[in-house]
């Protein structure tokens, strides 16, 4: 593409469909890579794109999410939301200068759609940055109704048991009534005087057997009950922010982290670990599930294949940017540090931090989640490209 790819990719029938920050959606012959149409937005394309019934659904930063057909990429109909953008703040971090507004630089998601398949009533719900949840009619797009937080959604709603669960960058979990949109209650994740405009919930919520699991820049990854909400348990991540969206396989659920490195595999009705890998850098790509395996990329431009039983690495793809800027970018266990990357400039300056994350995605960083169809993975990576990789 010409622009880093951020988003994950869908596959539905036999194409492939993934955003990019060329501000284009991708409908990708899932076998052969060639392009089968893009459909251009005023905006990059951080979404991913849900699918229902021949219809394409996602969100752009020009501030509209777009239903099109996924056979031609011709356009049935847009929303204009109240604007889309990135979480920030004057002196971000406490980084210099102090009166500058700064983007953060990790926030890189929008919220992606969500359609109930309901044949009488169809309903795609996503959130904005403008602080609304949305529902709308999938075939019309007329709103239906809008939930008001107090923050940026960045989100992706979970539906489970006529419920939708989403988390906003105002610190909250929010479970509502997927018909009305009606409050069915909140909780609120830890925040930080200076950072709290920070600590929200940044990654997307998983619901199983009565639990929705979900991690927050606090330093804690969930597991509440679907009904009112209450703590069942909670995993200290050693302060570090929690992003990926979680799955869960026989009583397992299964994260990664971001400061510290980490896919970890967490008994789902106790929290106790059962296993860990530490991978070399920021995980914020979540886990796809094959068999006994798990894939995942990281910051360095890795693809991990981990064993769930053992929590043993039995595979691992490195991007071409990964293989030749690895030596002159991370440090000598092959892992990222961020002061190396600064190359001597003063880290406490946003300027350096740039120019740091651009350092960082030489390396091809894989920020997208895989998804897996008929024995091939696919996933978008900083180095503008999509990959098609063979499981075995």
């Amino acid at each position: 593409t010409g622009g880093k790819v951020f988003s994950s990719p869908v596959v539905y029938n036999n194409t492939l469909y993934i955003g990019s920050e060329d501000h284009n959606l991708y409908a990708i012959d899932k076998m052969t890579g060639k392009l089968l149409w893009k459909f251009h937005t005023n905006g990059a394309v951080h979404s991913s794109t849900a699918v229902y019934k021949g219809t394409a659904y996602f969100g752009s930063y020009d501030g509209f999410y777009y239903a099109v057909n996924a056979a031609t990429g011709k356009l049935k109909w847009k929303f204009k939301t109240g604007g889309e953008k990135n979480v920030g703040a004057k002196g971000l971090w406490t980084m210099k200068p102090a009166d500058r507004y700064m983007d953060d630089l990790f926030d890189f998601f929008l919220s992606s759609p969500l359609v109930s398949e309901d044949s009488h009533d169809p309903i795609v719900y996503f959130g904005s940055s403008d602080g609304n949840l949305y529902a709308l009619h999938a075939l019309t797009g007329k709103k239906k109704w809008a939930f008001r937080t107090n923050g940026l959604i960045h989100t992706i709603p979970a539906l489970y048991n006529g419920n939708i669960y989403f988390g906003s960058w105002d610190t909250f979990l929010y479970a509502v009534d997927a018909k009305t949109g009606r409050l069915k209650w909140k909780f609120e994740t830890g925040k930080q005087p200076v950072y709290h405009v920070l600590e929200g919930i940044e990654g997307s919520a998983t619901c199983s057997d009565g639990l929705v699991y979900f991690g927050s820049r606090d330093g804690f990854f969930y597991a509440l009950d679907a009904v009112n909400g209450s703590v069942r348990w909670k995993y200290a991540a050693n302060n570090s922010w929690v992003i990926t969206t979680p799955a869960v396989k026989d009583n397992v659920v299964y994260l990664g982290t971001s400061d510290t490195f980490l896919f970890l595999g967490l008994d789902a009705k106790t929290g106790r670990e059962k296993i860990r890998y530490k991978t070399n850098g920021y995980t914020y790509s979540s886990p796809a599930l094959a068999g006994n395996t798990a894939f995942f990329g990281d910051f360095t431009g890795s693809l991990y294949a981990v064993d769930i039983n053992s929590g043993k690495l039995t595979g691992k793809f490195e991007t071409p940017g990964r293989q030749a800027n690895a030596k002159a970018t991370l440090d000598s266990a092959g892992n990222i540090d961020f002061n190396l990357l600064a190359k001597g400039k003063d880290i406490a300056n946003y300027d350096t931090n740039v120019y740091g994350m651009d350092q960082l995605y030489k390396l091809g960083s894989i920020v997208s989640s895989p998804a897996i169809s008929n024995g091939i993975i696919y996933f978008g990576s900083a180095d503008n490209y999509v990959y098609a990789i063979n499981l075995r």
